[in-house]
């Protein structure tokens, strides 16, 4: 199975992002190759499609979009690494769930370079630290193709999260990398992200293999 193309788009603007990733999926055949998206972006809200109930943003200044992958409001901003995942499940042999797995496990790998313990849970998608969430997921499935992806708290702002009940659980609290006590460029955990993640993706596709 091959290696998904790795796309470094530096910061990038939410929107434009999105509706790059909505195209790239409606045009995709069995033949296009898979692809990763690492980008960091300005400071946003996004409202998923699970948007009943949700309590809006308690600030004004910064914009907020309704979106089409899973799940409630999040906040996306500078200093974090947000990494989207254009993926042929089908192709591949791997479940929603399966795949949620991956990136979760990917940055559970990660934290423990760092010598950070972190799970996951499964009433609540993402990954914590204790009680702290520092990874944040959603997906938008289509014909067994997906997009969007995670999102990696390194060295940002979190203030923006108080004014929103993260992921819909409020009083949810989120930390981030630097507060744990990693001061390292953002740039070099996104790379680090990138080669775990990808490497759970081998593992998967050998123990496939295997299994068959």
């Amino acid at each position: 199975m091959l290696t998904p193309l790795l796309r470094r788009l530096g910061r990038s603007d939410y929107l434009a992002t999105w509706q790059a990733m909505q195209a790239f999926t409606a045009a995709r055949d069995a033949s296009t190759p898979d692809e990763l998206w690492l980008t960091e972006h300005p400071p946003v809200y996004t409202l998923g499609l699970n948007r009943k109930d949700a309590r809006p943003p308690s600030r004004q200044d910064i914009p907020l979009l309704e979106v089409d992958r899973g799940g409630k409001i999040t906040y996306h901003g500078p200093g974090q690494v947000v990494i989207y995942l254009l993926i042929d499940l089908q192709r591949r042999g791997l479940t929603v769930r399966q795949l949620v797995s991956c990136m979760e496990q990917a940055v559970i790998a990660l934290l423990s370079q760092y010598g950070i313990s972190a799970q996951a849970r499964s009433d609540a998608p993402g990954v914590y630290v204790q009680d702290s969430k520092i990874a944040s997921l959603g997906l938008r499935v289509k014909q067994q193709r997906c997009y969007h992806g995670l999102a990696l708290n390194v060295a940002m702002d979190l203030a923006p999260f108080a004014a929103i009940d993260p992921c819909g659980y409020r009083g949810l609290q989120v930390t981030q990398l630097s507060q744990l006590g990693v001061q390292q460029p953002v740039d070099q955990v996104a790379e680090q992200l990138l080669s775990l993640l990808t490497a759970q993706f081998e593992q998967y596709a050998d123990q496939k293999a295997i299994s068959t």
